[in-house]
């Protein structure tokens, strides 16, 4: 039993190897780097000199990392509160094998294939309260409530970048959804027909509960991505107007590259992956996604 097993060993360990040299190379010895230099002083330029824990000891009175940390949690929920119904049900449409549903899933599918630098610009330019979309559409609709300073007030502006992140990400989450509806047995369907099941009683029962690995991963990666978002940001509001929109990572940005204050913003870098991880650990440990068991069982 013991060859057998080192037999089988040796394989597997060497089919792991090239996966864990990338994952050493780009992931966690960049993590090492940043943990190092959020120890440092360093201007990006020079030679980093120690600092001890002076960084660490700036991130307890720094005003504006707190709010970071907060818009990053409404970016965070309310992208999920977007995203999660809108993709469950679209996903769950665009299953069927309609021909006309294979093309609406083709056209969910576009905002995707765009740069997010080039939906940022669009949206921008939409949302001008002066010659964007909204002020035309306020105008041919007589609807003066979507004529707003949406990227101008400090209020709207973070609803507006959430609404923009949530449109590019959503058909990424639509395909999961439909990919985890076509998993599902017809034959559950079929039985719950004969038993006079109507639709919202099929979708209550059948693919709701068949779709919860779905869900669980679907949110973590929402949570997450919304957690770790930039560049829509950065380009739609640059962080305003004044700190409405400066979420973590682009905090994180605006010290390094604009102050030109690296140490620093490694250690809001390091925060920012301690936070990640315990969003994502959290949602697994609550969820009980380790301990779930195959939705196939019993059909």
């Amino acid at each position: 039993m013991k060859n057998t097993a080192s037999t089988h060993a040796g394989p597997s360990t060497l089919l792991l190897g090239p996966a864990v040299l990338l994952f050493g190379a780009f992931a966690l010895l960049p993590m090492v780097g940043v943990v190092a230099l959020s120890f440092t002083k360093w201007d990006g330029l020079g030679t980093p000199t120690f600092n001890g824990f002076g960084n660490w000891t700036r991130l307890g009175h720094d005003p504006v990392l707190y709010k970071a940390v907060l818009l990053s949690l409404i970016v965070m929920a309310v992208s999920w509160l977007i995203q999660t119904p809108v993709s469950l049900l679209l996903g769950v449409f665009v299953a069927g094998h309609a021909r006309y549903r294979a093309l609406m899933a083709a056209c969910f599918f576009l905002p995707l294939l765009l740069s997010s630098a080039a939906i940022s610009v669009m949206w921008r330019d939409m949302l001008d309260p002066n010659f964007g979309l909204s002020a035309d559409l306020a105008q041919r609709l007589h609807a003066g409530w979507l004529n707003q300073q949406w990227l101008g007030d400090e209020h709207l502006a973070v609803l507006a970048v959430t609404f923009v992140l949530s449109w590019q990400f959503i058909p990424f989450h639509i395909l999961l959804y439909q990919a985890g509806t076509r998993q599902i047995p017809r034959s559950m369907y079929e039985s719950a027909m004969l038993d006079g099941a109507t639709r919202r009683q099929q979708f209550r029962y059948i693919t709701l509960p068949q779709l919860r690995h779905t869900l669980v991963g679907s949110s973590t990666l929402i949570l997450v991505g919304s957690l770790t978002s930039f560049d829509i940001v950065f380009v739609l509001t640059g962080g305003g107007p004044g700190d409405a929109t400066r979420i973590l990572p682009l905090h994180m940005y605006l010290t390094g590259f604009s102050r030109y204050d690296m140490g620093y913003a490694s250690a809001i870098a390091v925060v920012l992956l301690a936070f990640g991880l315990l969003v994502s650990t959290t949602l697994v440990r609550v969820t009980g996604f380790r301990s779930m068991r195959s939705t196939q069982e019993g059909a």
